[in-house]
């Protein structure tokens, strides 16, 4: 039967003679059309589809029994099968029938145009990458993926420029280059020292130089050592060069630094918790490794542990050596504190937690930081505890602690909520009496001006608690 349905798929005729055109059902819209389409891709059964297949299919259980469904798709088939109890089959010969309907439907189903439904499918396909791919406010790890890259790379780079311009600019101040350390600081007092000929009396600039170094006694040794120099002569070509260097090398700086705040601030509103337990640039590490928040958070603890280090885990098994105990979290503050023999025991319980921490971060519904809190507390008590071997707080504790806050805190933004919808509705009713009035203060002033007294009162609050 195989052979004759596929050659009968390409010919309309012959096709009609083996297949029945039974029933069929347009979408209504094209929001419609994408939002079954989509539930299809996920193995949902959309609501059209399901209505449809109650009017067609037989309602007799004996008849049900016999039908076997034709689908493309695995997922959707095991949906309808729990819906109807209908055996359904994406295999043998339905793939060739569901190919000949695709390239004969303009003539199995009336009115339609060819050029139209080519039409409807590119739209359908644009929408449906669309959707895919659209963006998310609160879950934006791709922006914390592209920032911790952007990060490193900056690192890299930074830090050739800045060693170049030190090697550059001692030609003619090679005392500057034992004097200060921080490449920052050494780009900032080339570009104000400049040629150092030129500068009649070095001890006017005592009060920039200490604004840059922030240190007195260091200060005075700069002065000393730009009166007394060992440097060479620079041409103004030169010396106008290296100043367009020393530019971009700080301007490189502060957008790292820039960068860095954005990081933190995107940390603290996708990871919070993530971020309060392991620190913002790790937990973006991590989140950037995995891909994902979401697939990280799909991760065993085992595998956040060693995430960073496949090479050295796959040639441990080649070579059947010992695996690695860390990966990416011996970055980690707490790896460093522990001893050598309690490295391995401090990495398996922080990849434990930080596992933790990752799942309510993804799946939660208002984050914050307060299960990061409790987590990283009973990891300084875990590090406590390899030293003086003084039992931890258990985590059930620790967690029915974190459960209460988080309520709590939820109950306080509730409140908050209600009180300023309160207030905003009065402001409004109030707002064309201030217009007439001629005063300029509008509603978006207001409810600044509503959210300060609201903080206020709330830190009022805590305080007397």
């Amino acid at each position: 039967m195989m052979p004759q349905v596929a050659k009968a798929s390409l010919n309309a005729p012959l096709f009609n003679s083996l297949v029945k055109f039974i029933a069929f059902q347009p979408f209504k819209s094209a929001q419609t059309t994408l939002d079954s389409t989509t539930a299809i891709i996920e193995g949902r059964l959309p609501d059209d589809l399901r209505l449809f297949l109650e009017e067609n299919l037989p309602t007799k259980e004996k008849k049900k029994r016999k039908v076997v469904l034709g689908v493309s798709d695995a997922k959707i088939g095991s949906a309808i099968t729990d819906e109807f109890g209908v055996t359904c089959s994406f295999t043998d010969i339905v793939p060739e029938i569901i190919r000949g309907i695709r390239y004969h439907y303009e003539k199995l189903i009336e009115d339609v145009a060819k050029d139209t439904m080519y039409s409807a499918e590119s739209s359908l396909g644009r929408s449906t990458s669309r959707s895919k791919v659209k963006f998310n406010v609160n879950r934006a790890d791709n922006m914390i993926i592209q920032s911790i890259w952007l990060l490193d790379k900056l690192d890299k780079d930074i830090n050739t420029f800045a060693m170049r311009l030190r090697e550059w600019y001692s030609f003619h101040f090679p005392e500057l280059f034992k004097i200060v350390n921080d490449n920052f600081k050494f780009a900032r007092l080339a570009q104000l020292i400049g040629d150092r000929n030129l500068i009649e009396d070095p001890e006017d600039m005592m009060e920039q130089i200490n604004e840059v170094m922030q240190d007195e006694e260091k200060t005075r040794v700069i002065i000393q050592a730009m009166k007394t120099s060992m440097g060479t002569e620079i041409a103004d070509v030169d010396m106008e060069n290296i100043s367009t260097f020393t530019e971009k090398v700080i301007h490189l700086t502060e957008y790292r630094q820039n960068l860095l705040n954005y990081l933190t601030s995107r940390m603290n509103n996708v990871a919070p918790n993530l971020s309060t337990l392991i620190g913002e640039t790790v937990g973006a590490r991590l989140i950037s490794r995995a891909g994902s928040l979401t697939n990280l958070a799909k991760y065993p603890a085992s595998t956040l542990q060693i995430l960073g280090a496949e090479k050295a885990l796959f040639r441990a098994l080649k070579s059947k050596g010992n695996t690695p105990k860390f990966g990416l979290i011996y970055h980690s503050t707490f790896i460093g504190r522990a001893s050598t023999r309690d490295k391995g025991k401090m990495s398996r319980f922080l990849a434990n937690k930080c596992s933790i921490a990752t799942r309510i971060d993804c799946f939660t519904d208002e984050p914050s930081d307060i299960f990061g809190s409790k987590l990283r507390e009973q990891v300084e008590e875990r590090l406590h505890y390899y030293e003086t071997k003084q039992l931890p707080k258990k985590n059930i504790d620790a967690m029915r602690e974190a459960i209460v806050a988080a309520n709590n805190l939820t109950e306080k933004k509730r409140k908050k909520k209600i009180k300023k919808d309160k207030k905003l509705k009065k402001i409004k009713v109030q707002e064309d009496i201030t217009v007439e009035n001629g005063n300029d203060k509008t509603t978006e002033d207001a409810e600044d001006s509503l959210n300060a007294e609201l903080d206020e009162d709330e830190a009022m609050e805590d305080e007397a608690n």
